[in-house]
């Protein structure tokens, strides 16, 4: 994909902000209480200052008026600068939902909000309802003035820090059709009767428990038609996955170089370890597959903008692409430890936390094993 004088300088831009703000570890640790935190609201803060974090919500609303291109684009440079602001990726899919279901009010609201630095949540998950969300059974039932919602939700990415939750609860049950009957919510996160109890990961701070105990909500709350949430999550999968393509692409390519490096560094038995075949052609191999992962992300972000491609094709790739693009940057990782040894092993180094981070991306935004479902089931195997 050829990119245009003014996507070059946003790259350029990106990348001065994160070598600036966050290119050495103590300034990562610093900002994210030793790496236990995912999201740093400071860093957050600056982003949004300098005009980046609203790069695809339309001008009206304080964005930058941007495509699908340049938010790949934002989230393939901050992940590949490491830059600690895990909201971006679930405000950006919040914003994906308003900006085509929302009120014009919440629009302006929530939007705007976003545009200048506030986090949101999406709340999809539950104990039994993972991958299954027909399953969903936390409940939203009708009061004289708006709504009650009880009932309990896990995995919430960023709830701990959002502003507010863009919450997936069932309204009613349909014989037969097992997905519908679904509502989203707009919910603050500080409304009376929310419980929100982070979860420890592998991976640092990431995602929560929630618990709702009598949530009372105005008619207002409801985000696009009652009982018909799952065609809107739905609506927003490819731009979702494709962003999550584009996080595990700037994972890779880091990752990479920081191999690169060592392995040109690295001496052992009087030369360079990247000098030895076993090494070389490991190196080429993860090269090959950084290369066909961009090729194919871009390929798909320039469908999506074309807007020809068919539908069903269009799933198929952004699901590829998810697939692909987030396998690649973990075993570029595992290949990066192991090539390593202990430095790669080692807590100080800081590869192992790179590690830990690219493991996540094949599971959320819908697992691989699920993309892989679907993509078979759009060559008709079901």
């Amino acid at each position: 994909m050829e990119l245009t004088t003014e996507r070059r300088e946003l790259i350029a831009a990106l990348r001065d902000f994160c070598r600036r703000e966050v290119g050495t570890r103590e300034q990562r640790l610093a900002l994210t209480d030793g790496g236990r935190e995912s999201h740093s609201p400071e860093l957050y803060a600056k982003l949004a200052e300098a005009g980046y974090v609203g790069i695809a919500i339309p001008e009206e609303y304080g964005g930058a008026g941007g495509d699908v291109v340049d938010q790949c684009l934002f989230f393939e440079e901050l992940f590949a600068g490491l830059a600690p602001v895990h909201g971006a990726g679930t405000s950006h899919t919040v914003a994906g939902v308003y900006k085509r279901f929302g009120s014009e009010d919440q629009k302006k609201d929530v939007l705007s909000a976003i545009s200048g630095g506030s986090v949101m949540s999406i709340s999809i998950s539950e104990p039994q309802a993972g991958s299954d969300a027909a399953n969903i059974s936390c409940r939203a039932e009708r009061t004289g003035t708006g709504w009650r919602v009880n009932g309990q939700k896990t995995w919430c990415s960023d709830a701990q820090f959002a502003e507010r939750i863009l919450l997936v609860a069932r309204t009613e049950r349909v014989e037969g059709k097992p997905h519908a009957g679904l509502t989203m919510f707009d919910v603050p996160a500080d409304v009376a009767g929310l419980a929100i109890h982070p979860i420890e990961t592998m991976g640092g701070r990431e995602v929560n428990d929630l618990f709702f105990t009598d949530v009372e909500l105005d008619e207002g709350a409801v985000v696009g038609e009652p009982g018909r949430a799952w065609g809107q999550v739905m609506a927003g999968l490819n731009g979702e996955r494709i962003v999550a393509a584009a996080q595990g692409l700037g994972m890779a390519r880091r990752t990479f170089d920081d191999l690169l490096a060592y392995v040109t560094e690295r001496e052992q038995f009087g030369t360079a370890i990247g000098r030895f075949q076993a090494v070389r052609h490991r190196i080429a191999d993860l090269a090959i597959e950084i290369e066909s992962a961009r090729a194919l992300t871009y390929d798909v972000v320039t469908r999506i903008v074309a807007g020809s491609t068919d539908p069903q094709v269009l799933v198929r790739l952004t699901s590829m692409a998810k697939v692909k693009v987030t396998e690649t940057a973990k075993r570029t990782a595992l290949e990066a430890v192991q090539l390593m040894g202990g430095y790669g092993y080692a807590t100080e180094y800081g590869m192992e936390h790179q590690l830990r981070l690219a493991i996540s991306p094949t599971i959320y935004a819908g697992t691989n094993e699920i993309q892989r479902e679907i993509i078979s089931s759009t060559y008709g195997l079901r």
